[in-house]
């Protein structure tokens, strides 16, 4: 599942998004124009979804996989994060919002307070049962992911339990049934990617933004003002219900944060759990302190809330809530539930994923700090709108082929400047060469009005030409042809002429027969002429010359109908003429045979007379 993704026709290429990223897990290469989020980096904070005002970052959507959950014939549980009451104020009563869940199609509609009470109970019997060794609480998924890729190292130090989310999924299987589908609803992103950790009776189907959960609403035309009330289904939760503020889960399980004698130091943000992480791993046993972390400000703003909320107004409506639910809250009832599922295996482990990258060697850092001109130590400070926090910290990103130069906006403004320097030498030289440009430009449009003005004298001779002219390349295709040729090949050719004329690009092939087209080929092939070969060609003779302009490329030939009057004058006298011309020279042949037999037997005759005189037998 690919969590988060950059639209490019949206992105602005401000580095807004690497700015904000915490792991630098969005990288420029530098053969790209838009930035690529690196999945196996990222740790689903959405703080880059956020800052992206075109909205060009987009997280994974679960609302196909979550109708079709509704619609599969299963039951279908819904787990609410107490997150609601900050989210949904434009909602008169919290029971029309449940209402409106159910008018979905869920069967159920629980809330997931109750498992944080679960949860923080584990974790106040974890601090309390206290053996030397301090943990980081693991109820914010970016967190764990955090650990888990930049400080393996800590992993043993993340809370074995799991999250609220997954007990409230235990709470539910446990008593609907484990065939019971369950979709989480939350502020979360990450959630989406940590829901996947989770099997057997701690599994979660799907899980839903509560922007998400607000376009399902509009989908379906659900309103609160045609619904009637409806309650969250048991067991309902306690002081879970304080869970969004960073320190709800301390209040729920009556966790002291006293500042004297407290054991847990709470923070929340991106700079603070940044450095409240550096901290813990190089200096925990000085401090000495359990850490409660949350990225966004607890779960009051999270990536899948609406925006342009304000922190301190969703604060009060959170407190509000949780005072009003409290007011006639069955606390008998809620200790029986608890008793109920305490005995529940609520642990879990963790997997390393380091994601840290080798650090690049300091010539290299030198060598990119060069080419950005930041040869001094004191320019390495840099401005930041490259989104890192230093020139030196770009240039190791650039060396880890995560950023490129061009982000650098004075790498940029330098390149500019000498692309202009550039520019202004070029215009010079082009305007010193403008004249003869225009010149040239003026000669060759003479010649080419010469080469046009004999391109038609040419073709007219063609056309006036009674024979016809073909010429073809090497694919039998028609360069040219004249009206001669066209004439000749009949109606169809005709009409492919006044589509296109001169048969230009018309297949030799598909008009003539194999024949006729085969003397081309073989002129092509041996690059050698044909002369005066006939061809039939319908109820008439065509002869044929061909010849070979572009040796194996273009071949010419010259075809005359032999049925012709004017034409079959001119050969019958030609072809009587060389019939005499042939007769003639057999009978001069046959004279010189004869000839040359009659002496022969002269000589013969005298020898035989010569003998009998002699008187010998």
């Amino acid at each position: 599942m690919q969590l988060f993704e950059i639209k490019n026709k949206k992105c602005k290429r401000c580095y807004a998004c690497v700015r904000i990223c915490p792991v630098k897990a969005i990288k420029f290469e530098a053969n790209q124009d838009f930035p690529q989020i690196m999945e196996s980096r990222c740790i689903g904070c959405g703080h880059c979804t956020k800052v992206c005002k075109p909205n060009a970052i987009v997280y994974y959507d679960s609302k196909p996989e979550t109708k079709a959950l509704l619609q599969s014939g299963r039951k279908v549980a819904a787990i609410v994060s107490p997150s609601i009451s900050g989210e949904f104020n434009d909602i008169t009563d919290y029971r029309k919002f449940v209402e409106m869940i159910r008018a979905l199609g869920f069967s159920y509609v629980n809330e997931a307070s109750f498992g944080v009470d679960l949860v923080a109970w584990k974790y106040k019997n974890l601090f309390d049962e206290f053996h030397g060794k301090y943990y980081i609480t693991a109820n914010c998924p970016a967190i764990v992911a955090f650990v888990e890729k930049y400080y393996p190292e800590l992993i043993s130090n993340l809370a074995p339990i799991i999250s609220p989310m997954a007990a409230t999924a235990k709470v539910i299987h446990r008593k609907f049934g484990d065939e019971v589908a369950v979709v989480y609803i939350g502020p979360c992103v990450a959630a989406k990617a940590e829901a996947r950790r989770y099997e057997g009776d701690a599994a979660i189907d799907s899980v839903l933004t509560f922007v998400e959960l607000r376009e399902l609403f509009v989908e379906f035309d659900i309103n609160e003002s045609r619904l009637e009330y409806s309650d969250f289904d048991p067991p309902l939760g306690y002081k879970g219900s304080l869970e969004p503020l960073p320190n709800g889960l301390l209040q729920a399980a009556d966790i002291s944060e006293d500042l004297l004698q407290g054991s847990v130091i709470t923070t929340k943000g991106r700079n603070s759990i940044i450095e409240a992480l550096k901290q813990f791993n190089t200096s925990i046993d000085f401090i000495k302190k359990h850490f409660n972390l949350y990225y966004n400000h607890g779960c009051l703003l999270g990536p899948g809330t609406s925006r342009g909320a304000e922190k301190f107004v969703r604060r009060t409506l959170v407190t509000d809530y949780a005072n009003k639910r409290l007011l006639n809250f069955d606390l008998k009832e809620w200790e029986k539930y608890m008793n109920t599922f305490r005995q529940l295996d609520f642990s879990r482990t963790y997997q390393e994923d380091d994601q840290r990258i080798p650090f690049p060697s300091e010539e290299k850092i030198q060598e990119i700090l060069r080419v950005l001109h930041k040869p001094n130590k004191e320019d390495e400070l840099g401005c930041t709108s490259c989104g890192y926090d230093s020139c030196r910290d770009l240039a190791i990103a650039i060396a880890s082929n995560l950023a490129k130069e061009d982000m650098c906006v004075n790498f940029a403004l330098h390149n500019r400047q000498e692309y202009i320097k550039k520019l202004k030498v070029i215009n010079e030289k082009l305007s010193g060469t403008q004249t003869a440009l225009k010149e040239s430009e003026k000669k060759a449009r003479d010649e080419q009005q010469l080469a046009q003005e004999a391109t038609d004298t040419i073709s007219a001779m063609l056309h006036k030409i009674t024979s016809g002219i073909v010429i073809v390349d090497e694919k039998l295709k028609i360069i040219r042809a004249n009206r001669s040729f066209i004439e000749m090949l009949g109606e169809d050719a005709k009409a492919i002429d006044e589509v296109i004329p001169g048969l230009a690009g018309a297949d030799l092939k598909t008009l003539l027969p194999y024949s006729f087209y085969n003397l081309f080929n073989y002129v092509m092939e041996n690059n050698s002429s044909i002369t005066n070969h006939d061809v039939p060609f319908g109820k008439t003779i065509l002869n044929i010359s061909a010849f070979p302009i572009r040796k194996n490329k273009t071949v010419g030939a010259i075809v005359r109908d032999m049925s012709l009057p004017e034409i079959r004058k001119e050969e019958v006298l030609k072809r009587v003429g060389e019939a005499i011309d042939k007769n003639l020279e057999m009978v001069q042949k046959i004279g010189f045979l004869l000839g040359e037999g009659a002496s022969e037997t002269e000589k013969m005759l005298n020898s035989i007379i010569e003998f009998y005189k002699s008187g010998e037998d």
